[in-house]
């Protein structure tokens, strides 16, 4: 781990600590100005360890807060029984709605069902159920195309230089539903350029980072030639910063013998190294999007408005030729910035 990387979890970690301490703060928020009873909404995350939560988790304190909303909080760790037992706890207390990251998309279909069953909407935030007739509502990305147009950026780069590329891509756990639609639009966009990017090697992380690692070691040895690079998650750019100086192939963009590079998600990692010069795209999940949507949706079932099945976060695409117009928007340099602040 370098130092940046030490020094952002170190950020992160403060950040969840803070977040866990204030666990069920926000109870006796001021009426609403519009006459309305004030909501009160149970948000019930998985795991608090990534920066991607912890953005998204702020980001509902601060929207709520300044609605007049009561929050209350749980954090379940990974363990889905005791996020059921928080769901419980919040049909219970007669929320408003309910806004839920799950461990997976099995675990929580009771947890949808007993919400259902007591009148209470429910909002899956960013991770999809397994196919379910329960009613709920899906907020997440559209991971198939927000990666076609990252991949369709890096061809560009490509057609731009005259040359052809020889291209690795880091895939996630196939298990998943996310990794699944980032790697078809990755084909998508490398069907689209013809023959002008060969793919020659299609890497299995499951999600790991020592696995990206050994992974693309491996590719580089095999094809020391790889020269466009593209990970399913920007939480792998290490690894690949780490294979890449170590063979002198780190360059900026621009600088001779630079690898095309670009990832997905726009976490702090990825807009350090945007700005750096190093990383060429990158696909953004609009985390703050997700977060007003899913609490429009509940005051709108509130008000009698039946809740959508989904709503896709479209996403951006951030490239060094929109970095500082689109930066305000990316959820990881927001991050980064408030971390900087003094």
């Amino acid at each position: 781990m370098n130092g940046n990387i030490g020094r952002r979890w170190s950020i992160l970690n403060a950040l969840a600590a803070a977040a866990l301490v204030c666990t069920a703060c926000g109870e006796g928020s001021a009426p609403g100005g519009d006459g309305r009873a004030p909501l009160t909404i149970g948000v019930a995350f998985e795991t608090l360890q990534t920066e991607f939560w912890v953005a998204a988790w702020n980001k509902l304190r601060a929207d709520t807060a300044a609605r007049g909303i009561t929050m209350l909080e749980a954090v379940a760790d990974g363990d889905p029984n005791r996020q059921f037992e928080q769901v419980r706890t919040f049909i219970n207390r007669r929320v408003d709605g309910i806004i839920l990251v799950p461990k997976d998309g099995k675990t929580v279909i009771p947890m949808i069902r007993a919400a259902n069953a007591a009148g209470i909407p429910v909002v899956l935030f960013n991770r999809p159920a397994d196919r379910t007739d329960a009613p709920h509502t899906t907020i997440a990305p559209d991971n198939f195309a927000i990666t076609r147009e990252t991949v369709a950026y890096l061809v560009d780069q490509v057609r731009a230089s005259g040359r052809k590329a020889k291209a690795a891509v880091l895939l996630g756990d196939l298990s998943d539903v996310n990794a699944i639609e980032r790697r078809d639009g990755f084909e998508a966009a490398i069907r689209d350029a013809g023959d002008l990017v060969e793919v020659v090697a299609r890497i299995p992380t499951a999600w790991n980072q020592e696995k990206a690692l050994a992974g693309f070691e491996s590719a580089m040895q095999a094809h020391p030639d790889i020269n466009f690079v593209f990970t399913s998650s920007d939480f792998m750019l290490p690894s690949i910063k780490s294979v890449l100086s170590a063979r002198g192939r780190w360059k900026k963009v621009g600088e001779p013998g630079h690898v095309l590079l670009a990832g997905f998600d726009g976490d702090p990692t990825a807009y350090g190294l945007m700005v750096d010069g190093y990383v060429d795209a990158t696909g953004v999940q609009d985390v703050f999007w997700e977060a007003e949507q899913a609490i429009r949706v509940i005051e709108e079932a509130k008000a009698g408005t039946p809740p959508p099945a989904r709503l896709d976060d479209p996403g951006f695409v951030i490239t060094q030729a929109n970095l500082s117009s689109l930066a305000g928007r990316m959820w990881g340099a927001v991050m980064s910035k408030r971390a900087e602040a003094p």
